[in-house]
């Protein structure tokens, strides 16, 4: 594996790359990001299967099962070379080391996050239309508006400290690719911190763009509302995502281990 100085200097190489491209080639990085948001959309379907009659099982082992299989989202995510919000905010590594403008940065976060969005709604549209809600006699789309009516169920407050703790465990999820060689190495380093964050009910913003949405539409009222989907969940999930994954991650371990000056 890579030192920690040599992790950092390849995490800083690929997120100032990424974001280049947004800025040069913006289709392709909007592109690349709807395949994300696909790809975490297609974990979430893979979850929501897996929780269908999970309420006999101790609720750890449910929680365990539903982690592991979610993280076959961001393996694609990671394999494939899709661009992710959330791992994407690490790219405030390359700004503290001169190579981005703010205003770089920003159209980078801009274009993934709508990116993601198309590409989770996209995914929505494919399980809608395909009548998976359906399955398990209707035990999928109770799943779905259960876990949906859950994630608005929080204060902002919790919200923001939720996607704080999601997104530190993805974006360790993310450094410790970088420090791998092989794609088993990231795959195996992926597997343990989002199995973590899914299980702890952390709160991530571009999973919340696909199960949101759908529990919109197969069970909208109450607490699952359009506002609430936006005002008390995504907005302070994303700040929360910000800080926890590109400050408490990102900037720590480019303070602890850059170059000296």
């Amino acid at each position: 594996m890579s030192s920690p100085v040599e992790t950092l200097k390849t995490a800083t190489s690929a997120m100032a790359g990424k974001a280049g491209v947004a800025n040069t080639k913006p289709l392709n990085t909007f592109l690349l990001a709807i395949a994300a948001g696909a790809y975490i959309g297609l974990g979430f379907i893979f979850f929501t299967t897996v929780q269908m009659g999970a309420d006999k099982l101790p609720l750890g082992v449910a929680k365990l099962m539903g982690g592991l299989v979610f993280s076959v989202g961001l393996i694609l995510v990671v394999i494939t070379g899709a661009d992710l919000f959330t791992s994407t905010t690490m790219s405030l590594i390359a700004k503290a080391s001169g190579r981005l403008t703010w205003a770089e940065l920003l159209k980078h976060w801009a274009i993934v996050y709508v990116g993601n969005f198309v590409g989770s709604l996209l995914v929505v549209a494919l399980a809608y239309f395909g009548n998976l809600q359906a399955g398990g006699k209707g035990a999928f789309g109770q799943v779905i508006v259960n876990t949906a009516t859950a994630k608005v169920s929080h204060t902002p407050i919790e919200s923001f400290v939720l996607g704080i703790g999601c997104n530190l465990l993805v974006c360790l999820a993310v450094w410790l690719t970088f420090a791998g060689k092989t794609v088993a190495d990231k795959i195996l380093a992926i597997v343990g911190p989002i199995s973590a964050f899914v299980a702890a009910g952390f709160e991530h913003s571009v999973a919340n763009m696909f199960m949101i949405p759908y529990g919109l539409i197969l069970g909208y009222g109450g607490q699952l509302t359009f506002s609430n989907f936006l005002l008390v969940n995504l907005l302070p999930v994303t700040l929360g995502n910000i800080l926890g994954g590109g400050v408490f991650v990102g900037l720590l371990y480019w303070i602890i281990n850059r170059p000296a000056e």
